[in-house]
């Protein structure tokens, strides 16, 4: 050790504090023997294999004067690469080396030697001259201060602590000779014995050359000593570790204990930084700069790792759980595109009409741009509308306008709560939920998070994931969602929550009072043909291989597929049988050679599709209108009904025969509409007084209600004027006017309440020919925001009540007259 005061020199300061004091002698010259990771001492003897060029003409050079050169350690371990060549044996060596003696020299078949070198006394050079084969060297021997003699009891004591140290050196190391331990033990001349352990010590080259250089004999002790010591103590502390991974691991776990060996090395050298895979973790979780909390689960998680096993399951859990939060983002953002105009371009670009939900994407992009970076939350928008009108696709688009990551969850069919909470982590196989998953998916805390199909979730016993989705798109809550495997808190209010959905009415409450809804209507006939032509038949082209065909689709014949061959509110139907049109096409027109390097230009094919050749195409018609007769009969009437893929016509047909008063309803309608029914003969006995029923006696006679298309289940209350006067046309025996189909709910008291589903329920009454409709006075406000080619296609009449509603159905003449006298039937 370093005494009190001083400071600890290197190799090349010790030599000069070693040759201040110069000998009287002038420097020897002797050939430069460079020597690679080896130090030779004096008092020693050492057998050395001479390989390398400049090595064997200092042998030579030494041979011819006497047997003398100086032999030095190269200060460089080698070459980048670690290859060794013959001009690397030129590189600079230490100052400090020792003058040794050839005593024994053997040359080989191959030019080489085998020497016996004995050393004489430590130097350093003072010149050196550079020759073509070897080098020259001026060596001033290193003054010795030796000492006293008979040495001092206190150096008396160095010498045997030296020799005690260097015994338990050779007992831990096993690989020094016995010849140099008895020669350690018997010695009594301090340098011959520092000469000797030097030589002996397996320690860095570096290392040595120091203890070559020091020119004390004291000093030079010490520093032996302070070596021995480490060495000891390290040699102590692998024994030590050993011992402790032998013990807990089986003999063929190898990898373990290497493993276990290094970390053990670490800890106890202090050298884990930059050499701990469990470092790199959590500067790989650092990096992503998460809250405080997950930082401090994430360390604490990371202590408990260290401490275990790695082959035990609870380590492989821990390492899953924590390459989790290291995959997941947590500050990294994608910047908003604001550009309103671009925004709008790309939305008109990619779907054709959807106002509302245009303008409700554009209102987000514009207080976006108001309030930049201030935190705004993200909303929660549910698009509701029938199959294929690209509620999907819109969401993809709404990603593309605000130039962020898109991801897509479908929820059609999930049952099980974890599916969005995700498992607790003891559970074999626990992963996070779809939300978490699809955050990792996405990269960044704000994309567009897209919920698909959110009115098909259902429940069982393994929970309810509609609940589990409240804390989700809950504004308020969705900063601190908590997924069951992190269980740390993760911020989801940057991002914009898009869901869709066919029908609100198996969504719950709690869940839809947190969306903001905007309904995504169907189209009708004129926007199917814009969307077939600008979005349909170019796009089935250029993927059936013929978009540089010169191939023309007539609107006549887009109009002719639309009502023959599809019957759907979306354009999904529509674009298949684009499809196989186009299809039929392109086999045709390989026939014709199209497409091969025939030399006929690109646009050669020519075809031009005919509503006559719809049927080669796609045979005869598919569809044709619901059950509604052209002519006016008694007891027919029409109403409009909306399901989940559209509008369609509900025909309705009521009989009546003598009987017990009974109400027969068929066509299997729900429990709300046989409801209606019975409602609807209610408030017509209520008002017999009014009307005039050729009927006798309403309470002797049966009536039979029946809605065609009896193995379709209908249900809902906007039938219950179509039912009433159904009934009121057979009491009177009077026809409804033709032409006109009706809805609206109705009361006992006669009341005609407001419906839903307006546009698609007049879409059905224009396909089926209908000219005048019966609308509840409250739709009103829904009538005025629909588009001008359906408003121009119909003739509408708003009602308040079921007379109203009779008055424009039937002629004057079902009204009792007051002077004549009731007609009867028998």
């Amino acid at each position: 050790m370093a005494r009190k005061g001083e400071t600890k020199h290197s190799g090349v300061s010790k030599f000069l504090l070693g040759l201040r004091e110069k000998t009287q002698n002038p420097p020897e010259e002797f050939p430069l023997l460079p020597l690679r990771e080896l130090v030779l001492f004096p008092n020693t003897v050492i057998p050395v294999y001479i390989t390398y060029k400049i090595g064997i003409d200092a042998v030579n050079e030494a041979l011819k004067r006497d047997n003398r050169l100086f032999a030095a350690c190269l200060k460089n371990d080698g070459p980048a690469g670690g290859r060794v060549t013959p001009e690397s044996y030129r590189g600079e060596t230490w100052p400090g080396g020792t003058v040794v003696r050839i005593i024994q020299n053997l040359k080989l078949p191959d030019n080489t030697f085998r020497v016996v070198m004995q050393g004489e006394y430590r130097g350093a050079i003072r010149e050196k001259t550079v020759l073509d084969e070897y080098s020259l060297v001026k060596v001033e021997p290193v003054k010795i201060v030796n000492l006293a003699n008979p040495p001092a009891p206190s150096e008396a004591a160095l010498m045997r602590t030296v020799q005690k140290s260097f015994a338990q050196y050779a007992e831990l190391s096993k690989k020094i000779g016995v010849d140099v331990i008895t020669a350690v033990e018997k010695t009594e001349n301090p340098e011959r014995l520092a000469n000797l352990i030097g030589n002996a010590i397996a320690v860095k080259a570096e290392k040595k050359v120091e203890l070559l250089g020091i020119a004390a004999t004291e000093d030079r002790l010490n520093a032996i000593l302070e070596t021995l010591s480490l060495e000891n103590e390290i040699f102590g502390i692998q024994k030590n570790i050993s011992g402790k991974v032998k013990s807990r691991m089986e003999k063929n776990q190898r990898e373990y204990i290497l493993h276990e060996q290094i970390r053990e090395i670490n800890k106890e050298l202090g050298k884990n930084e930059g050499e701990d895979e469990f470092a790199d973790l959590e500067k790989a979780i650092e990096d992503k700069n998460p809250p405080d909390e997950v930082l401090a689960r994430a360390h604490k998680e990371i202590s408990r790792l260290r401490k275990l096993q790695p082959l035990s399951p609870e380590a492989g859990v821990l390492r899953g759980y924590l390459e989790w939060i290291t995959d997941l983002p947590w500050s990294d953002y994608s910047e908003d595109s604001l550009d309103l105009a671009e925004a709008e371009k790309i939305l008109d670009e990619d779907h054709f009409d959807m106002r509302k939900a245009k303008e409700r994407i554009l209102e987000f992009i514009a207080v976006r741009q108001l309030t930049e970076k201030s935190g705004i939350k993200g909303p929660i928008l549910c698009f509701v509308g029938p199959p294929g009108t690209g509620k999907t696709s819109l969401g993809k688009s709404v990603a593309r306008a605000l130039g962020r990551q898109f991801v897509r969850v479908s929820l059609g069919g999930v049952r099980d709560e974890a599916e969005i909470r995700g498992h607790r982590k003891t559970y074999v196989g626990a992963l996070p939920g779809k939300i978490i998953q699809s955050m990792r998916k996405s990269g960044t805390v704000n994309p567009v998070f897209l919920l698909d199909e959110i009115d098909k979730l259902s429940s069982d016993f393994r929970g309810d994931p509609a609940s589990a989705l409240l804390e989700v798109l809950d504004p308020e809550q969705n900063s601190t969602f908590t997924d069951h495997y992190m269980e740390v808190p993760y911020d989801l209010s940057r991002v914009l929550f898009i869901t869709t959905a066919n029908s609100l009415h198996t969504i719950p409450y709690p869940l839809l009072d947190r969306m903001e809804i905007i309904e995504v209507p169907g189209y009708g006939e004129n926007e199917k043909l814009a969307i077939a032509k600008q979005f349909l038949v170019p796009k089935e082209l250029a993927e059936n291989g013929l978009a540089e065909a010169n191939i023309v689709f007539k609107d006549e014949a887009i109009r002719e597929i639309i009502r023959h061959y599809t019957m759907e509110s979306g354009v999904r139907s529509l674009e298949r049988e684009i499809a196989r049109c186009v299809r039929r096409i392109a086999r045709g027109a390989v026939k014709k050679e199209y497409g091969k390097e025939s030399g006929k230009p690109v646009s050669s094919f020519k075809k031009t599709v005919q509503p006559a050749a719809l049927e080669k195409l796609l045979g005869r018609h598919r569809y044709k209108n619901d059950v509604v007769f052209k002519e006016a009969r008694i007891g027919v009437t029409y109403g409009l009904a909306w399901t989940e893929t559209g509008g369609t016509m509900l025909p309705v047909e009521t009989i009546a025969f003598p009987g017990n008063g009974d109400l027969i309803i068929t066509g299997n309608l729900g429990d709300v509409m046989k409801e209606s029914a019975r409602i609807a003969l209610s408030y017509l006995r209520s008002a017999a007084c009014r009307y005039a029923f050729l009927v006798s006696d309403i309470g002797k006679t049966d009536f039979h209600i029946h809605v065609p298309e009896g193995a379709i289940p209908k249900d809902g209350p906007s039938a219950g004027i179509t039912l009433a006067a159904s009934l009121l046309s057979t009491l009177c025996q009077t026809a409804a006017k033709a032409g006109t189909a009706m809805t609206g709910e109705l009361t006992l008291t006669g009341r005609i309440l407001p419906i839903g589903g307006l546009k698609e329920k007049l879409l059905a009454a224009i396909r089926n020919g209908m000219e005048q409709i019966l609308l509840p006075e409250d739709n009103r406000e829904d009538w005025a925001e629909l588009d001008k080619e359906v408003r121009d296609a119909l003739t509408v009449h708003f009602v308040e009540n079921a007379d109203e509603a009779f008055a424009i159905l039937f002629d004057r003449g079902i009204h009792r007259k007051k002077a004549k006298k009731r007609m009867h039937t028998k």
